[in-house]
């Protein structure tokens, strides 16, 4: 089976992220309408696409001024402009929207399509403006992912599902999240600089009657696990890397520190 490689070096600043071994990886980011955080300019310096769902431009606004207090807000608001802004349009406010319009960003109003969020939305942009790209170099970074309604987190983590062939990783100030689809095996580089210890792996959507992995405190050895009975979460990082094989999807969480 095929090995599927995973690292955490979007989280540190592109001159201070190690070679890839193997392709390196497109970036693209998508900010959502919660709280900004506060490594956000160290995922935009990674990213060559740039997206906010609908309310996600509020928090750019918003947020980037508050974290470069010593810089004039205007400029900043400038710099960090999107490609586009997608969604439903319910949530941006008419200042912001104009703002960003007058930039010459171009604003897609969605709110004829109820069937699919706003992060759908936005995913679907990039990975149809990427036709020539092979998929397997694309990840999409997800800010505003994780935290405020659980039906929002619960839609957000749908859509990893929806989108299993194409690397999503959600991100909280506390946390990233993205699938482990089951036709892989996987290998998690820890940058132990930026995550971990604390980990998990969770059989959200289906049972895992198999999960075998290596270089964890709590390693699973042909372990079921299902909502219900066991669930390996409130794990440790034991080893710079890690593998994880298992007969279902899975989903991969590690801590992010806060001093990175």
């Amino acid at each position: 089976m095929e090995v599927m490689k995973h690292t955490s070096t979007f989280l540190r600043p592109p001159l201070l992220t190690p070679a890839a071994d193997g392709p390196p990886l497109t970036y693209a980011l998508v900010v959502l309408n919660q709280r900004l955080p506060w490594f956000a300019p160290v995922l935009w310096s990674h990213a060559t696409l740039r997206v906010f769902a609908d309310g996600g431009a509020n928090r750019v606004y918003d947020g980037m001024p508050r974290l470069f207090p010593e810089q004039d807000p205007l400029e900043l608001r400038r710099r960090y402009k999107p490609d586009l802004i997608r969604g439903d349009m319910d949530s941006i406010r008419p200042e912001v929207k104009e703002f960003y319009s007058n930039l010459g960003v171009k604003i897609e109003d969605m709110s004829y399509d109820q069937e699919t969020t706003d992060l759908h939305k936005c995913v679907t942009f990039i990975c149809d403006s990427t036709p020539k790209m092979d998929k397997s170099n694309l990840c999409i970074l997800v800010t505003g992912a994780l935290g405020g309604r659980f039906d929002h987190e619960a839609g957000n983590i749908n859509v990893l599902y929806k989108f299993s062939n194409i690397r999503i990783v959600l991100l909280s100030d506390d946390c990233l999240i993205q699938l482990l689809p089951r036709t892989r095996c996987h290998e998690i580089h820890i940058q132990s600089s930026v995550v971990g210890p604390h980990c998990g792996l969770i059989p959200l959507g289906a049972p895992s009657a198999s999960t075998t992995t290596t270089g964890l405190q709590w390693d699973l050895t042909n372990t079921r696990m299902s909502f219900g009975g066991l669930v390996s979460t409130s794990n440790i990082v034991h080893e710079e890397r890690i593998t994880v094989r298992s007969d279902s999807d899975l989903l991969w969480t590690i801590s992010i520190k806060k001093d990175l």
